[in-house]
């Protein structure tokens, strides 16, 4: 992309970037990458999003990793900037989003997700160690690392050639790990551009070896051209795949064989996203809350609350003497996202104060259609709808590779140069004409029972799920408030729509779910229920699910088949996971800092499969 010489004009915040040649270098740049190694109260990352809002000439999307061995004390990094018009709302922003930051990686997104802070909350010599980073500027705001020549390294292979480092000044031995490391380093230390400070270490990594970078897998090095993508399947796997890409400045086409958006199990006219607990606190249950924040995020930037979605928190049921909640939560920012439910949430919900709950704060409602439209009401997605795909073919056009998607009749419908599969359980019939192996999905129907919530019913205020769930308050048609309870869980079941019995049947099994759940809202909803109840709704779709109850995500035969991807398995928590999965996939494609811990990612990756 040609860039117009400038001379840049310094931003009143952004000294510390002026030492490491931002925002000139980082001009016309699709991404650029930051790590810093203490983000202590945030003061770079502010000055460096303020630089980033001011330039014309920013890079589409800004990464800014940030190393914290403990949480960041946010209301005094808000007190600091108070007279700072500049940074106040920007701090103020991050001050929203900051919370429940227990040990580990979280993704914040800002400016409709072209922002995107990458806080890690723990040890920076082993998140170092164990992530896989590629960065264009390192501000060593710690210098505790760069002491030897093992911590130098450990900060080096994070460093793309040509990546500025600026720091405190550091003593003899610190400079000869860092240039043994491959930098190299100003003669002598540079007088800061802020006066007053005090003096810096500036190098650049620029080694006389060729360094080792990963070019397939995780957190891929090489890089890939932004061009045309199609993305099979418009639920909210394939909204959010699409979604993502789209801000990366891919042209994304959705194609599916429905009358229009979440035509399948996103149909669904009210769904729940929420944390998972386990007591000691597993993969499944981190991957949750990394989802339910990135749900979050993306709902309060294009969602109304109480129309699309209501963030209000969602009541738990637990079985007896399983809290579920890890040891030591309570006395943890745990507590920001889950906690024992008080006894007047349990009296809220109609339930004994001795009953065993949990209340998660950061949950809520959604429609899950209404999200699916939003997610595609962007600039670079294009839907086409009528258009079920039977054939993919791969061919080379123009020297380099070209995927055609075709229906039943060989008609082109599309070409794109990478191909996402979001179709759900219908994913393995197109994998498997393309030779691959079966993806390891099942399917699974569900029947949701729903109707308008008569007058005078004390239904919860709030969304309670354990076995089974009732929404109720939900907005219905013509301004009235509805029910919604269920849904069943059918293994093996495919058939759309049920059968008469089959439908009538899935309301009983949702009304005894509901008597053991909830025992005072059943008897109020048991009339609605009889068989010639009037308004008694019903509504069907099926869920895809993997063995291990993980999302699937990433690559498909990459060396044989490059540029096919997969994003699908959601299960009943889509609404927890698909828009996190859609930012997995993104970041993985272009070698972007994870939006999770790299283990995670794994558990979630398309590589699991083949051992």
């Amino acid at each position: 992309m040609p860039v117009t010489p400038r001379t840049p004009r310094p931003h009143a915040n952004d000294a510390c970037l002026l030492d490491c040649s931002l925002p000139t270098a980082w001009a016309g740049a699709a991404q650029w990458r930051i790590l810093e190694t203490h983000f202590a109260l945030g003061h770079h990352f502010l000055a460096t999003w303020a630089a980033w809002r001011a330039d014309p000439l920013r890079p589409t999307v800004l990464h800014f990793i940030a190393i914290a061995p403990q949480p960041t004390n946010l209301p005094e990094l808000v007190r600091t900037v108070q007279q700072n018009p500049d940074l106040l709302p920007l701090a103020e922003s991050l001050a929203a989003q900051a919370w429940g930051l227990l040990p580990g990686i979280h993704r914040l997104g800002f400016e409709a997700g072209r922002v995107l802070l990458t806080l890690c909350v723990g040890d920076a010599q082993r998140l170092l160690r164990e992530e896989h980073w590629r960065v264009d500027t390192v501000l060593a705001s710690d210098t505790t690392q760069l002491q030897n020549a093992d911590g130098a390294k450990a900060l080096a292979r994070h460093c793309e050639r040509g990546a500025h480092l600026v720091g405190p000044a550091v003593g003899v031995e610190a400079r000869a790990a860092l240039e043994q490391a491959g930098f190299v380093i100003a003669s002598a230390p540079a007088e800061p551009a802020e006066p007053g400070k005090a003096a810096l270490l500036r190098a650049v990594f620029q080694p006389r070896w060729e360094p080792r970078v990963r070019t397939t897998g995780f957190n891929r090095a090489a890089p890939i051209r932004v061009a045309r993508c199609a993305v099979i399947g418009c639920g909210i796997a394939g909204a959010s795949v699409a979604a993502s890409l789209a801000r990366r400045g891919w042209q994304v086409q959705v194609l599916d064989a429905g009358s229009g958006p979440a035509a399948g199990a996103s149909g669904l006219p009210v769904g729940l996203f929420a944390p998972h607990l386990s007591p000691d606190d597993n993969v499944f249950s981190r991957v949750s809350r990394a989802g339910a924040r990135a749900t979050l995020e993306q709902g309060a930037r294009v969602l109304q609350a109480g129309a699309d979605w209501q963030p209000g928190g969602v009541l738990e049921r637990r079985p007896a003497g399983n809290p579920g909640l890890p040891a030591g939560w309570a006395e943890s920012l745990g507590t920001d996202w889950s906690t024992t439910a008080n006894g007047e949430q349990l009296r809220a919900a109609g339930l004994p104060e001795n009953s065993d709950a949990c209340w998660h704060q950061r949950a809520g409602w959604v429609r899950p259609a209404r999200l699916v439209a939003r997610l595609l009401d962007a600039p670079g997605i294009r839907l086409h709808t009528h258009s079920r795909v039977s054939q993919l073919h791969r061919i080379q056009a123009h020297g380099e590779g070209l995927w055609q998607l075709r229906d039943a009749g060989g008609a082109l419908l599309a070409e794109a140069e990478l191909v996402v599969l979001a179709a759900g359980p219908a994913s393995n019939a197109l994998a498997q004409s393309l030779g691959l192996a079966p993806l390891p999905l099942d399917a699974v129907r569900g029947q949701l029972s729903w109707g308008v919530q008569k007058g005078g019913m004390a239904l919860p205020p709030f969304p309670v799920n354990g076995k089974g769930a009732l929404v109720g308050q939900v907005p219905g048609p013509n301004e009235q408030l509805a029910w919604h309870a269920g849904s069943t869980f059918e293994r093996g079941r495919t058939e759309l729509p049920p059968e008469p019995q089959e439908q009538q049947a899935a309301h009983q099994v949702n009304l005894a779910n509901l008597q053991q759940l909830l025992p005072d809202a059943a008897r109020q909803l048991a009339p609605s229920f009889a068989a010639d109840a009037p308004g008694l709704q019903a509504w069907s779709g099926v869920r895809c699910t993997s063995p291990d109850r993980l999302p699937i995500v990433g690559p498909l035969a990459a060396d044989r088949l490059p540029g096919l991807w997969v994003s699908t398995a959601m299960g009943a928590r889509g609404l927890t996971r698909a828009i996190l999965c859609g930012e997995l996939l993104a970041a993985r494609l272009h070698g972007e800092p994870l939006p999770m811990e790299e283990r995670l990612a794994r558990a979630m990756g398309t590589e699991r499969l083949e051992k």
